[in-house]
């Protein structure tokens, strides 16, 4: 398991790349070009510079998330050949500065969603909460103001330049049906993962965050028998999945350790996180120790550690704790906490195996 951190950029991030560097164990930043609209082709300047921050502090860029993908290529629409063609550019540069995966998604119009992004917890942190009611009552366009209100920093999957044409996107959206939703990226990822292959970089699509749909839009990457049928759109190993425990472990009925051990070669990276389920629904963001939350955080690591996991992982979402001042769900404190916690289980496994190497050694 080679551990990363998600970073935002200079000027566009609280934690600063020399933190970053001090917490054991990580390698290497979770970075993109957060200023590029959706569709544009990375320029290589931008890219070299962010290469070159991370290399003086010490960490590699190995990782993307994400390289957003164009409302047109997810509706089918004839200007996707654009749009593709300058996605295939941009994984042309990525291949070049030393990019091994690409983390995306194919999510209609909104990527993650909550509905309060400081939800107070009983221990006073304050957490990314979704409550049921809220979204069957609320107009999106609240809350797209609601969530773009809550910082002065960019928020991810909520750019203000694409979510300003929300009426027009909604609009465009009518009578898509899954079964759309599905031949769409099955013909994006027909065009996209020849081109990954021959720049050594694996795709790695995120799942729906929640998932399941919402305000009547479709979204297909919510369950264990749709990431099989995900990867068998296009049957490479550079065809992968972002495997996150907490998008997927907000249904109970997701067997992520059973995702983890079927799809062990298709999983380039992973996002492991915890979430606590409620009995109706609504979740929290809690810390990552397994008693916290609803997701075996401990039985994931073990599960990784069992198919001799060698990609890339991050902490994803954090609590806000000790009263830190961030962007929300991705502070220092709690994300590096949760790091530990990762790392104490993945070197128990580590001696645990160990002893039953010697063990059956002696007993030979």
């Amino acid at each position: 398991m080679r551990m990363t951190f998600r970073w935002f950029g200079e000027n566009n991030d609280t934690v600063p790349l020399r933190y970053v560097r001090q917490i054991p164990g990580v390698e290497g930043i979770v970075w993109s070009l957060h200023d590029v609209p959706a569709g544009d082709e990375w320029p290589m300047e931008k890219i070299l510079e962010v290469k070159r921050q991370a290399e003086e502090a010490g960490l590699h860029i190995d990782v993307v998330e994400s390289v957003n993908v164009h409302e047109d290529i997810k509706l089918g629409l004839p200007s996707r050949e654009l749009y593709i063609d300058n996605y295939k550019k941009t994984i042309v540069k990525l291949g070049q500065v030393g990019v091994k995966v690409i983390c995306y998604n194919f999510m209609p119009i909104f990527d993650w969603l909550r509905t309060d992004l400081h939800k107070e917890m009983a221990d006073g942190s304050t957490a990314l909460f979704y409550e049921n009611s809220k979204i069957e009552g609320t107009d999106p366009f609240d809350l797209v103001e609601r969530i773009n209100a809550n910082s002065t920093l960019t928020m991810p999957g909520w750019e203000p330049e694409r979510l300003q044409h929300l009426t027009k996107l909604f609009e465009a959206y009518r009578g898509v049906t899954e079964e759309h939703l599905w031949e769409n990226l099955r013909y994006f990822l027909n065009e996209i993962v020849p081109v990954a292959e021959e720049n050594g970089i694996r795709m790695a699509i995120h799942p729906d965050d929640p998932p399941w749909p919402i305000f009547g839009l479709p979204r297909i990457m919510t369950t264990q028998e749709n990431f099989r049928r995900f990867l068998k759109l296009y049957d490479s190993p550079y065809n992968g999945i972002t495997l996150c425990s907490g998008s997927l472990g907000a249904n109970p009925n997701n067997d992520i350790i059973g995702m983890i051990r079927e799809f062990a070669d298709r999983i380039p990276f992973a996002h492991i996180r915890n979430v606590k389920v409620f009995d109706n629904g609504d979740f929290i963001e809690s810390s990552h120790r397994s008693q916290d939350g609803s997701v075996d955080i401990a039985g994931i690591v073990a599960a990784y550690h069992e198919i001799g996991f060698t990609g890339y992982a991050r902490p994803d979402h954090g609590r806000h704790i000790w009263d830190e001042q961030c962007r929300p769900g991705y502070g220092l404190y709690d994300r590096a906490l949760g790091i530990m916690y990762l790392w104490g289980v993945w070197d128990s496994c580590v001696r645990e195996a160990q002893q039953a190497a010697i063990a059956k050694g002696a007993n030979a």
